[in-house]
């Protein structure tokens, strides 16, 4: 009799940790030297991306709701604000709360 499973292949399970799932995810060896490295451990990465671009004068509730629980909330925020960043939530912000945020700072 062959295997129980016969056509699942060896190496079907993945790891969520090499995955990149927020929270567990190991350093890359090398990975320091990213600036972007926060950006796997961000949370709007693991879902719907239309939440965080929503059309003119759609919610962004639930955006800013998972953002709330993001671990690289702040990373994200800084990103947006240096790099200018001129549509979408970034940081649990909207443009127009960054453009406030940048004005009240400068």
């Amino acid at each position: 009799m062959t295997g129980y499973r016969s056509g699942v292949p060896d190496n079907w399970f993945v790891d969520p940790v090499q995955l990149g799932v927020p929270g567990v995810r190991r350093p890359l060896e090398g990975d320091d030297g990213n600036p972007l490295g926060w950006q796997t451990d961000a949370l709007c990465a693991q879902t719907d991306p239309e939440a965080f671009f929503p059309e003119k004068g759609g919610s962004t509730r639930d955006a800013k709701r998972i953002c709330t629980t993001c671990d690289v909330r702040d990373q994200c925020l800084e990103y947006a604000l240096q790099n200018d960043e001129r549509f979408g939530i970034w940081g649990g912000l909207s443009e127009r709360e960054r453009r406030k945020l940048k004005r009240r700072a400068g």
